[in-house]
């Protein structure tokens, strides 16, 4: 990619003007050759720099122009280096390092923050396989935060002039797409949440005994997992013994709540905290489906397994109501649960797969089809239902567009789930309850499992493990090339409206 040097100042502003607007101005390599003269050669560190400004430049461009590409790249090349780091002999405990199709599950699992094992965190690997672990799930819960937000502004920029001031209006920005602010933006907004999680954890971990350095790498592992709802846990025995520990659960409750909602939400409340009527509509909306799918989620919960003996009928009630709030949140992002999956009824499996589908905020460490694409369903729902031409909500207009992007990614989701389902069918024996569950918690990136994740062929480990990578990148990269391909036709057909119902 090159720009000739010769140009008028009409055309320079505005080959500018569509760039990102706080990011340096790039210096490609036939500037950089130009600027120096014959007798005079730059120095190693303005090389650097010029590489740099090479590198940055070309980021922007995938960014902009193959939005797509990057994400399934940066997300295939993390899973590559993880995978080769678990390999290693003194990764794992045993002198026999897990089968190839096992670490890759476990790296994909990390990096796609998804939770689903084959072999048990805290006995199988040693503590370099947790710390690899650990910065897959750093890497990958930021990768997702960063690349959403760049599709999102990839696709912002080509909206109309309206819609991309009223854009940077909503989110008080100058340039909708700056890579640096952003990438420095989520670093610090992942990390602090996570400080503060291991602030609240270390407390706990240092009251059980364990030793100060072993309480310290726990604390610090959990608040990564959970604020980047990646479900992992290096507690012997789970979440089983804490079942009735409120400063254990409350904490993870929270922690997910932070990770899911997604970084333009928490973005968009520190900055207008005090103001909640100047939100952008991506906030309300994300905030009110989330907390409500929250209530409905724990209240459903309660009612199908509050009689249960092997779940919650054996608990005390503040316990069951402990666990309850934890179901509400968990089951559509982190996977965490302190009571055992595989004997909850077949209605609370159905009452999760839902959850699970719908997942969590944009731009999130959450998976599923997302609680706006959700929200705009419905909300298209009402709208038709009451006769209404235009679909509003919280003093907006959601363009018909929007919808069919909502849509379309909602029927792709279901497609693979749906196709996922028939192939580990027919490679195993287990029920449809069982693998439409597990198949629903691999491609929301969840991360619960009734327990028969281990004992699945490795046939259908490779499917799940293809329904995690695609779950995870998927509805990013599908929601952002569609939007992009919005065209407008000179000639239009003319209209009919076919049947419905």
């Amino acid at each position: 990619m090159s720009i000739r040097r010769k140009h008028s100042a009409s055309s320079e502003r505005s080959s500018h003007s569509d760039d990102f607007a706080a990011t340096p101005r790039v210096q490609y390599a036939d500037e950089g050759l130009a600027t120096h003269s014959a007798s005079t050669r730059p120095l190693a560190h303005e090389k650097e720099t010029t590489r740099m400004d090479k590198f940055r430049a070309w980021f922007v461009s995938q960014a902009r122009y193959s939005p797509a590409r990057l994400a399934l790249g940066i997300f295939a090349l993390i899973i590559a280096v993880i995978t080769g780091l678990l390999c290693l002999p003194f990764a794992s405990v045993s002198t026999r390092s897990a089968s190839f199709v096992d670490i890759l599950f476990t790296a994909v699992s990390a990096v796609c923050v998804t939770g689903l094992t084959t072999v048990d965190t805290a006995t199988h690997w040693t503590v370099f396989g947790q710390v690899v672990i650990a910065m897959g799930i750093m890497i990958g819960g930021l990768g997702v935060m960063t690349l959403a937000s760049i599709l999102g502004f990839a696709v912002s920029r080509h909206l109309g002039l309206t819609q991309r001031m009223l854009a940077a209006q909503e989110t008080k920005s100058n340039g909708l797409g700056q890579i640096t602010g952003l990438l420095k933006a989520v670093i610090a907004t992942s990390l602090v949440g996570e400080l503060l999680l291991f602030l609240v954890f270390l407390p706990r971990f240092l009251t059980m005994g364990k030793g100060v350095l072993h309480s310290l790498w726990e604390a610090l592992f959990m608040a990564i997992s959970v604020f980047n709802n990646a479900g992992f846990v290096i507690l012997v025995g789970g979440l089983a013994p804490h079942v009735s520990d409120w400063w254990m659960l409350a904490p993870i409750a929270l922690g997910t709540f932070t990770g899911a909602i997604g970084f333009p939400v928490i973005q968009d409340l520190a900055r207008r905290w005090r103001t909640p009527q100047k939100w952008a509509l991506h906030t309300k909306l994300t905030l009110s489906v989330y907390v409500s799918l929250i209530f409905i989620g724990a209240v459903l919960f309660a009612l199908t397994e509050w009689t249960n003996p092997e779940t919650l009928g054996a608990l005390p009630v503040p316990s069951r109501i402990l666990n309850a709030l934890l179901s509400g949140v968990n089951t559509r992002s982190s996977g965490l649960s302190a009571v055992d999956v595989g004997v909850m009824r077949p209605q609370t499996h159905f009452v999760q797969d839902i959850l699970m589908m719908i997942g969590g905020g944009s731009a999130s460490t959450a998976g599923g089809v997302k609680v706006t694409t959700f929200a705009v369903l419905v909300l298209a729902v009402i709208a038709e239902a009451r006769g209404d031409q235009d679909i509003e909500t919280f003093g907006r207009r959601i363009a018909p567009s929007v919808v069919r992007l909502a849509v379309a990614v909602s029927l792709l989701g279901l497609a693979m789930v749906a196709v996922s389902v028939v192939i580990l069918l027919s490679l195993t024996n287990y029920s449809l309850d069982t693998i439409l569950f597990e198949t629903i918690s691999a491609f929301a990136t969840v991360g619960l499992s009734t327990g028969i994740t281990a004992t699945l062929p490795p046939l259908a480990k490779y499917v799940l493990i293809a329904l995690m990578f695609a779950g995870r990148t998927g509805s990013m990269t599908v929601a952002a090339a569609l939007a992009l391909r919005e065209r407008s036709r000179v000639i239009r057909m003319p209209e009919e409206r076919p049947i419905i119902g």
